[in-house]
This record gives structure tokens, sequence and C-alpha cells, in this order.
């Protein structure tokens, strides 16, 4: 297995599915393709993540088992986040690739304005997108820029711990949940008290955690954490949402206060095809955005205000990122096209600047392939 493992790595795989009665498959580039010819039985499934459970006594309940996540390594070659599950009565395995090194913003293209975002003092990041975004790679690359230019306490809250970040110039202290801490609240609360200039939290999942990463955005912390939503003005509306509607104008208030970015991202193919690069969007929260927030009828100008805000702030909207992309011939005009918010604007733009034509060729993607830097 391990050195079906290191081959998925070496091929630039994100993802491994092993699933009882069927061939091992890997993500790469996007697609799911067959790494095996030889089928795999459940027993060897099962033997195989009695190897990946890191604890004792939850690989002496193995059978009771039907939903489990930790993470492992190999050595030399790199991490996985592991998903153990149930499906028909047998076991299956789920195995996210995460790379020993910790990737820099230049490792995954992302605009310079993230160095900007990672000074900030205290308030909110989020790191937005759909799973496999390649958000827990951006969160790690913006706590690697923190680690080596600062000298801060970072403490992150993640179920399961991925990229491994040493000591440079700050303190890393990384806690797991369900082995550290008992939930993120819990473990959220408890950081409060553990003298934290940054804290990285896994996922803003419920009204909880919510509060409390707010709480600890307004006593002076830099909070850095993701939300599974597509754009800027998204996740806005979805944090609002979780509350109920006579708390949602406090919710507002507290959220224009603390707020400081959102950075949605998606991974488009390359003109090439051989890997894929981020397209994101980059909020960078102004006086006057601070004001949509607060009125609900205003929401809407959020878009028009970042895309506005590109020469000012560094903002950008994912068309004006696609638009980029295209022109660095980095993908092709009609893959930037379908991933783009507004096809027919779109298409009408890159016209207008005498770009709108498919592209042949593509540049290369310096370092790795950005399919196999992407974590989350």
């Amino acid at each position: 297995m391990n050195e079906i493992f290191r081959r998925a790595i070496e091929q630039g795989a994100s993802d491994l599915h092993i699933k009882a009665g069927d061939v091992i498959r890997a993500r790469i580039t996007g697609e799911l393709v067959p790494l095996t010819d030889q089928k795999i039985s459940n027993a060897q499934v099962r033997q195989l993540a009695i190897k990946l459970i890191p604890l004792e006594k939850d690989r002496e309940r193995i059978d009771e088992l039907t939903d489990y996540d930790c993470s492992w390594g190999l050595p030399g070659m790199g991490r996985f986040r592991v998903n153990i599950l149930k499906q028909r009565g047998t076991f299956m395995i789920v195995m996210r690739v995460i790379p020993i090194e910790i990737p820099t913003f230049a490792d995954l293209r992302l605009p310079k304005v993230l160095e900007t975002v990672a000074q900030y003092e205290r308030g909110l990041v989020l790191v937005t997108g759909v799973t496999g975004s390649g958000k827990s790679s951006t969160m790690a690359a913006i706590i690697n820029y923190i680690n080596r230019n600062y000298k801060k306490h970072i403490v992150t809250l993640e179920n399961p711990i991925e990229f491994l970040h040493r000591d440079l110039n700050s303190s890393v202290t990384q806690r797991d949940v369900g082995t550290d801490t008992a939930s993120f609240a819990e473990g959220l609360r408890a950081a409060l008290r553990q003298d934290p200039d940054v804290l990285l939290i896994g996922e803003m999942r419920d009204k909880v955690s919510i509060d409390t990463a707010l709480k600890a955005a307004e006593t002076g912390h830099l909070v850095i954490s993701t939300v599974h939503t597509k754009n800027a003005v998204q996740t806005l509306s979805r944090l609002i949402s979780v509350f109920r509607a006579e708390e949602q104008d406090m919710i507002r208030v507290r959220l224009a206060d603390s707020i400081q970015s959102v950075v949605s991202q998606r991974l488009i193919p390359t003109a090439d095809g051989k890997s894929r690069v981020v397209a994101c969007e980059v909020m960078v929260v102004t006086g006057t955005i601070r004001d949509c927030i607060l009125d609900m009828d205003r929401m809407d100008e959020i878009h028009d205000l970042i895309e506005e805000g590109k020469d000012t702030y560094g903002s950008q909207t994912f068309d004006q990122h696609l638009t980029a992309l295209v022109q660095e011939e980095l993908i092709s005009f009609e893959v930037a096209k379908a991933a783009a918010s507004n096809p027919n604007d779109f298409d009408l733009k890159m016209n207008v600047f005498g770009t709108g034509t498919p592209q042949t060729s593509a540049g290369t993607v310096s370092g790795s392939d950005d399919i196999e830097v992407f974590g989350g």
C-alpha cells in the first residue's frame, strides 16, 4: 500500500479512494482514475483502516465505526487527511493528500494582497469555497507567512490536524479536536485563555463557533477560519442567517466591526490539462463595505465595490482573476467563461480587451502542480 500511496503522490493526486469491492482510485487533475487493476477486499480495507487509526481505543472498536476522521503520515512523502466510513456494510477510506512542505503564497499563485491580509493585528479573515478548492492550503500559507515574519503565538484548532507547522519566529500550538480538546467550541473558549495572537479554526460550523470566533476577533485577536460558501456576499449572508431573526441586526454590527477579508476560491484546470490553478475573489473590507454589511438592502453592492477596489485596495472578483489567468495563458478562454460568475458579461469584457479567443498554449506553474499543493 505504501508503494501505491507513493505513486499517487508522484502523479499529483489530491485524493485516494479505497473501497471494498473496487480498484483503488485517485483524483488527478480533478478526475477520478484507477490506480490498480485488482479489486480490494473488505478485509484488506479493514486492515488498512486499523493501520491508519492513531488511537488504540478506536482501533479496538473498528467494526463499530461508521464515520471516523484522522490524519496519517508517510515518512518522506507526505501526510493524509483520512476519513474512514461504511457503505453497504463494508469499509471505505478516502484520503486527502497533504504535502510535507508548507506552501507559500507564491507556490499557490495567490494574489499579493494576501500578504497584507496576513499582517492584520485583529479581526476575522475567512477562506471560503467548496470542498476540495484548496482552503486548507491557503490558510496554511497565511499561517506560514505569519510564522516566518512575526513573533506571535499562533493557536490552531483542527479536525484533524493537516499541515504541521514548525516553530519559526512564532510559536505554533496545534490542537486536534477530539484528541487534544473535546470540541471546536470548547477548544476555542480555552484558546482565549492561552495568550494567543492568532487563532485558526478549521471551520465555523455553527452558532456557538461563529459567536465565539467573533468574540475572539472583537477582543483583539486575528481569527482565520473557513466557510463552505462560493463568494463574499454569500459568506456574509450565511453567517448572519445562522442566528435568529431578532439577533441578526446585532450580528451585522459585530460582523461589520470584525470582518477584515474574505478570500473565496476555486481550482480551475490549466490550459495544458496537466494541473489546476486557483482563481479567487478577494474582498478587502473598506468603510463602504462595512456600511453595506450593516444594511441588508445594500449587500448586493458589495460585488461591485470589490471590483472597483482592485487598484486601490488589491481586491478582485472571480471574473477579474479569470481574465488575468486567460491573459497569462494559464487557462483557456472557454474554461474561464464556463467558470465565470457572469459568462455573458465575461465574454463581452474579454472581447473588448481583444483577448476573447480560445487559448492554445499555457504557461508553466512554478513549483509543484497545484493539485499536489492544495489540500483543503
